[in-house]
Parts: C-alpha cells; sequence; structure tokens
C-alpha cells in the first residue's frame, strides 16, 4: 500500500469492538470472497498451546463479509501498522492482504484485511457450529475467556446492525455451555 493514499483497516472481529487506535473515520464495509469464520485455533490471546480456543479470521468464500472499515490518521499511520502487526502477526496464521472494500457510503477504498493462512497449523475451517461452541465456552488465554471474544464481537455486530446468524446461533450456545 502506498504511503501517499490513505492507510485503512477492515475490522471483522475483536478491531470492531478493540483496534487498539483511534480511527480518524469509521464507515461500515463490506469485503467479498471471504467470510467471517471462527476457523483459527487460539492458542495465545483466547486459548492455550493445551487447550486453543477459537477466533475469527477471513476464510476465502465465495461469500461477503460486513465488518467496518477505519481510517487510520496519517500522523498514526506508521505507529498503527507496527502495532497491528505485532497484534495480528503473533503466529503467522494470518496473513496482511490489501483488498477493496465497498463502503457504505458508495465509495471503495484498498483496505488493510487480516486473512487465515489456510496452510497454517492454526487453520481449523470447517469445523461444524456445536464443535465451534463447545471450545470457546471453555477455552481461556492470555487476553482472557474465549466467551469474553465472542459475546464482544455479537454485541458490536449488533450495535452496528450487522446480522450474522451463525455469531447469533453460537452466543445463544455457548451461554446455555457455560451456565
Amino acid at each position: 500500500m502506498m504511503s501517499d493514499t490513505p492507510l485503512w483497516v477492515f475490522g471483522y472481529g475483536s478491531l470492531m469492538w478493540n483496534p487498539g487506535f483511534e480511527p480518524a473515520e469509521q464507515v461500515l464495509a463490506r469485503l467479498n470472497g471471504f467470510h467471517r469464520s471462527f476457523c483459527m485455533w487460539s492458542i495465545h490471546h483466547r486459548g492455550s498451546e493445551d487447550e486453543p480456543g477459537l477466533v475469527l479470521a477471513l476464510d476465502e468464500a465465495d461469500a461477503a463479509c460486513e465488518g467496518v472499515a477505519m481510517r487510520v490518521a496519517d500522523a498514526e499511520r506508521d505507529r498503527v501498522l507496527e502495532y497491528l502487526r505485532e497484534r495480528e502477526l503473533i503466529s503467522a496464521a494470518y496473513v496482511e492482504q490489501v483488498h477493496d472494500l465497498e463502503l457504505r457510503d458508495g465509495r471503495e477504498v484498498p483496505a488493510v484485511c487480516y486473512v487465515i493462512e489456510q496452510d497454517h497449523v492454526q487453520y481449523c475451517g470447517g469445523l461444524d457450529l456445536e464443535r465451534q461452541a463447545q471450545v470457546i465456552s471453555k477455552a481461556v488465554g492470555g487476553r482472557g475467556l474465549n466467551t469474553e471474544y465472542l459475546y464482544n464481537t455479537a454485541q458490536q455486530l449488533d450495535a452496528f446492525g450487522i446480522e450474522d446468524a451463525d455469531m447469533a446461533w453460537l452466543v445463544a450456545r455457548v451461554r446455555q455451555l457455560a451456565g
């Protein structure tokens, strides 16, 4: 991404509710060709190597993912990119890619997106929802409970008016399992 163009970042999971920076602008957006999926074993933040949790990733699919585009203030560009790389690329399970987003206001912008590397050992695409719920209901990692990650993400999706049927099912089921 050229340094003379605005830096946009796509949030679809925890970046929506905990970006780690103050966006200069925030707009609902759609990323085509990917879907939001609990397809990454979390061995650091929401689980451990012995008992992995699950976190969301962008998984390539004939689908679209609704989320939020966040423009980084020009003066913060280098600091934010360094922060995001330290946070998101901790185990090389994510790959930093630039994809065009369709913003809700009609604009199209290139944005940094963190996409799952399907050949990585932490990739676990295809787990059924019940298995996902079982894992999420029990896992704990360095950043806390896996349930907290799920609930915060679902709450932010609701706040943005973004419907995600799988997320809603998981929230209901994990609440049952976690008591």
